[in-house]
């Protein structure tokens, strides 16, 4: 076997959400993430000596760290969840409830009963009634249990406070709360220190992005995306300033070395954007190696890297090699995340059994070194987000990394190696003239640049920047009432901030959330405040919204009682007319590079069955090898429906629950897959109990691993009773 080098690359990463006008904090992710994630993640490792990995701190997320860390921070957010519930205001209470379910509701919701309570009775009432029906005692546990859901796993375990807290559930007092809040000070201090000490014993190695998380190629010169895309719409005239891509990284130098005590050598680009302008600014203040996605080192040798059944690419050992890059008259040593491991552990694996996932990682990277040969070490760059996707794995992914981390530890064929480690392991590093300009996303820069929306929220920056240019002009010549020193740095420090890729990550099509409409009121309100600081009155354009909020789903309820026959195709037109309905927009997943193939889901009941339709996109299920659908009903219990398919068509099936697994009980469960599957489930399967709901969602699963779920975002949630045409309550 040839021996792997293992470079895992942790990014970690919020944006910049303090207002450069008030200096509070519009949003409260990099808090609650700080909380759950940065902390832990580092801290895992520590079990696992013989495991080193780089982590990337991103400095605007840093700054924001610092802060939170000193206790000195203004959060709304913050100040209401531990609020004296007495105390509460109308609105506070409407922000409670638009803030405290935004979370994941199996993993992180699930564990207190008394937080789902609470969640279903906002759900069947609404905000508005809810505001009106809850108790002292309901907003004080809603308070807390919407912060304890974000704690570490390991202070939910073995912290005094947070795991009483924890352990207790429900009927939380006053001192509860400002023992959780004296708390998150305690915790949000040992962050950064964490990080530190890490990379002081040689564990870790702490990269670096340009400060503001910008796309540096497309600040250098918005032109280059149609390199990568020759129909990408762009403004007109174009974004050009490479000293503002400079200066990112310049400020992101300088903070690193103030804080982690030396500077840094290796740089993960924003979103893994490259070209060659870019990387010669790069290498030119120093930076050794950087990271991008196989896609860009594709099309920069002209190859491609299509797997074989067991995940094995074409031209592996191109893949699986550093490549040293020269740009400007200079070298960077380059790394290229392997897309298709990476996404796995990003949005695969946490729909597993946790040690089966990590199994099966550790088998696809060892078989790649039994099976790729080429006399020198194999480098496999495993790249990813480091925080969001922890919130849709038990345990908040945990015992998957522990499990992970000790089978590499264990294997004396796999040394898991910081970047700048690979990199003096790898031997003689093949040289190219070049990089081709792209993200990691698709090869291009699309996300950030490819819609009106995007286009837009350019020409607004480029409005802002050319306004900053002159006014430093006229403080340069001396003009009469030209901007002082002090109003130039506050406008060209909200410049820079508006710079960020963040804001252009949520406008076009790709990509929504719950804070859709609060990310498009930040970007205007940063470009605002580069008019402010000088001055000057912003353009009134700036009070307009930019982001068109797409629709992710349609979803319509049960409009009449169903009466279907279960035989896998649409008998008559009228068989499934009133049924409920789930539509997904599946432009707006996140989730690139993963096919997706589940369409819309129809639903309903009769007086003893609930019944199923699931639509996939045509001629999907034909192309389907070893895949099974599962089905998940929560009521009281929840219960499991798996249909195994075979060449399109379901070849048997089985009922799984607390209590029982059933194959092929026909007379509980019925099950027919052709043109498309239906399902229908006897009441009595359905243990109801008091509840006036059930969820639903719906898991395509492949060669044993989960491809692609309907919704996306979680369960759907389907009202009983006769008012909603469902069995009565």
């Amino acid at each position: 076997m040839n021996r792997v080098h293992l470079m895992v690359l942790w990014h970690m990463h919020q944006p910049q959400y303090r207002d450069p006008s008030t200096g509070r904090y519009v949003l409260p992710w990099t808090r609650l993430h700080a909380l759950k994630d940065y902390w832990g993640m580092v801290r895992v490792l520590e079990e696992f000596p013989g495991v080193h990995a780089t982590f990337n701190v991103v400095p605007s997320l840093g700054a924001q760290l610092e802060e939170y860390a000193s206790g000195h921070f203004d959060e709304p957010w913050f100040a209401t969840a531990f609020r004296p519930t007495a105390s509460l205001t109308a609105e506070d209470k409407s922000e409670i409830l638009v803030r405290a379910f935004q979370l994941n509701y199996e993993h992180l919701m699930a564990r207190w009963p008394r937080f789902v309570e609470l969640y279903q009775r906002v759900q069947a009432q609404g905000n508005q009634r809810a505001t009106q029906t809850f108790g002292e005692r309901d907003w004080r546990d809603l308070q807390l249990l919407s912060q304890l859901a974000w704690m570490d796993e390991e202070y939910l375990a073995s912290d005094p406070v947070v795991s009483r807290l924890a352990q207790r559930g429900d009927d939380y007092t006053e001192h509860d709360k400002q023992e959780l809040r004296a708390k998150q000070f305690e915790l949000l201090g040992r962050v950064l220190p964490e990080y530190r000490r890490a990379a002081s014993s040689g564990q870790i190695e702490i990269s670096v992005t340009p400060f503001y998380h910008p796309i540096l190629p497309l600040l250098c010169n918005t032109d280059i995306a149609r390199v990568s895309n020759s129909g990408t719409p762009l403004p007109a005239p174009a974004f050009r300033h490479p000293e503002d891509a400079l200066e990112q990284l310049v400020r992101a130098r300088r903070y690193h070395e103030r804080v982690f005590g030396r500077a840094p050598d290796g740089l993960w680009p924003s979103e893994g954007s490259v070209s060659e302008e870019a990387l010669s600014l790069a290498a030119g203040l120093g930076f050794k190696w950087f990271a991008t996605d196989e896609g860009v080192l594709g099309h920069t040798l002209g190859v491609g890297f299509g797997r074989d059944s067991t995940g094995v690419p074409d031209n592996a050992e191109k893949l699986y090699s550093p490549l040293r890059v020269r740009v400007g008259g200079r070298e960077m040593a380059g790394f290229f995340r392997d897309h298709y491991l990476s996404d796995l552990v990003g949005f695969v694996y946490s729909r597993m059994d946790s040690g089966a996932a990590a199994e099966d990682l550790y088998r696809r990277i060892r078989a790649i070194g039994e099976r790729v040969r080429t006399g020198r070490p194999l480098t496999i760059s495993l790249i990813l987000d480091g925080e969001n996707a922890w919130e849709y794995y038990p345990g908040n992914g945990r015992e998957f990394l522990r499990q992970f981390y000790r089978r590499i530890e264990n294997d004396p064929d796999i040394r898991a190696l910081t970047a700048s480690e690979a990199v003096s392991a790898a031997g003689e590093i093949p040289v190219n003239n070049g990089i081709f300009p792209a993200s990691w996303i698709n090869a291009n820069f699309d996300v950030w640049i490819g819609s009106g929306e995007d286009v837009l929220a350019w020409e607004h920056l480029h409005r802002a920047r050319d306004f900053y240019a002159q006014e430093a002009e006229k403080a340069t010549k001396g003009f009469p009432n030209a901007p002082t020193r002090e109003q130039l740095a506050a406008s060209y420090e909200a410049l820079l901030g508006a710079e960020g890729s963040d804001w252009c990550w949520w406008y076009g099509p790709e990509h929504s959330s719950a804070n859709d409409e609060e990310f498009d009121a930040f970007y205007r309100k940063l470009l605002t405040e580069v008019y402010l600081a000088l001055g000057a009155e912003a353009p009134d354009v700036l009070a307009e919204p930019i982001k068109r909020l797409p629709e992710r789903a349609l979803i319509l309820p049960p409009s009449a009682y169903l009466s279907v026959k279960v035989d896998g195709r649409e008998s008559t037109y009228f068989e499934w007319m009133g049924a409920g309905l789930y539509s997904a927009d599946r432009r707006s997943s996140a989730m690139h590079g993963r096919l997706l193939l589940l369409h819309e889901l129809h639903y309903g009941f009769d007086d003893k069955r609930f019944c199923l339709r699931v639509d996939v996109f045509a001629e999907a299920l034909a192309e389907l090898k070893d895949a099974e659908f599962r089905i998940t009903l929560l009521a009281e219990q929840v219960l499991r429906v798996v249909v195994h398919l075979e060449k399109g068509r379901a070849s048997g099936y089985l009922v799984e629950s607390r209590d029982l697994c059933l194959l092929g009980p026909d007379e509980a469960v019925q099950v027919a897959c052709e043109k498309i599957l239906e399902v229908s489930v006897a009441k009595e399967m359905v243990l109801l109990g008091e509840r006036k709901s059930i969820s639903l969602g719906i898991a395509l699963w492949e060669g044993g691993l989960p491809v692609d779920v309907l919704p996306a975002e979680g369960l759907l949630e389907i009202q009983l009773g006769a008012e909603n045409f469902g069995w009565p309550v």
